[in-house]
């Protein structure tokens, strides 16, 4: 071959390669390396990567702080915390250092926005909202019945602000767009300020600015308002049962059952302490064992503490009902009461 063909050849061979050559490449590029910059997939690394940590730190953040926060307080032996001077209702110390205690010290999660791990829990907001429901029933008593002197007399300023102030519902945050695109006051802040009322009765009453009846009629009419009460529960636990029972799993049963021992509980340590309060007129019509008998079932009604609450058949052979055991203490505590105000009437 001549030196004119090598040459041909060689022109022809360079034509070939630029014809095929990488059209991504640049200069300074290997052949068949693309060109495009590093940076774009260093960018999708650490976002894959942030989505991974974000995910890992919300399954730690939720359950674990939901785990810390859960609290059913069920503690029967709780006492008054502050010291009760002569002329002072110890039902009413209970009742403020109830709301103290849910709200200050086991910290009030009925209401906690999304963003926060207690927001998740089920059972401990039901029951804190059942304490106060009973603690709220209680304070209207005190305002109608035991803090004036005769139904026709002027009502308790301070009890009456409390009552108002625990009928606040339970679920409202500093802000909810839903209702208002303002600020508003919260529940817990609304709790605080009645505990503030009913101590502060509490202490005028130490200093005999105020009143607090320890007559019969008194007694008998706050138990009757208690006893309908919690007849108004047990209907709610009926109607759950004949409508709702015979699936296990069911994710409104411990709403009911949470809601129905906090609400028993916090009658359960003010009937301990009103016995205190009417000790002369206990121990006068003789009322001692048959209000052993009614503080028996309200414990055993707090007691019942499921792992997980099952709402079987009343019937089943296999598969509890736990509202329905929860009923039966719950009714006969409900007699017990009726045979207490009975024996009053007398």
């Amino acid at each position: 071959m001549g030196m004119l063909d090598k040459a041909r050849d060689s022109a022809q061979s360079l034509r070939n390669k630029w014809a095929y050559r990488d059209t991504g490449s640049t200069v300074g590029t290997p052949a068949g390396k693309s060109g495009r910059s590093w940076v774009p997939n260093i960018e999708g690394v650490w976002l894959r990567r942030s989505a991974i940590i974000l995910a890992i730190l919300l399954i730690v953040y939720y359950p674990l702080g939901a785990w810390w926060t859960h609290k059913v307080d069920d503690n029967l032996n709780f006492e008054i915390q502050t010291e009760v001077l002569p002329g002072q209702s110890r039902a009413v110390a209970i009742t403020a250092d109830l709301i103290d205690r849910e709200v200050n010290q086991n910290n009030w999660v009925a209401n906690n926005p999304f963003f926060l791990p207690a927001s998740i829990l089920d059972n401990m907001p039901n029951f804190q909202k059942g304490v106060i429901a009973a603690l709220a029933r209680f304070s209207f008593e005190l305002t109608d019945q035991l803090g004036r002197t005769r139904g026709s007399s002027e009502a308790d300023s301070d009890l009456q602000s409390a009552a108002g102030l625990l009928q606040y519902p339970g679920d409202v945050w500093v802000w909810d767009p839903t209702v208002s695109l303002a600020p508003t006051a919260t529940s817990e802040a609304q709790y605080r300020q009645a505990m503030r009322k009913l101590r502060t009765y509490n202490s005028r009453l130490a200093a005999g600015d105020a009143t607090f009846q320890k007559r019969a009629d008194n007694l008998l009419a706050t138990l009757d308002r208690i006893a309908l009460d919690i007849g108004s529960t047990s209907a709610v636990l009926d109607r759950h049962v004949l409508e709702r029972s015979g699936f296990a799993l069911d994710s409104q049963a411990d709403d009911v059952f949470y809601f129905t021992k906090g609400q028993v509980y916090g009658y359960a340590l003010i009937l301990r302490e009103l016995r205190r309060d009417f000790d002369a007129l206990i121990v006068e019509r003789e009322l001692g064992d048959a209000w052993d008998e009614l503080t028996l079932s309200m414990e055993q009604t707090v007691d019942l503490n499921p792992w997980v609450i099952i709402d079987g058949a009343p019937d089943s052979q296999f598969v509890p009902s736990h509202l329905s055991a929860q009923g039966f203490y719950l009714l006969r505590a409900r007699t017990q009461l009726r045979e207490i105000t009975n024996i009053l009437l007398k």
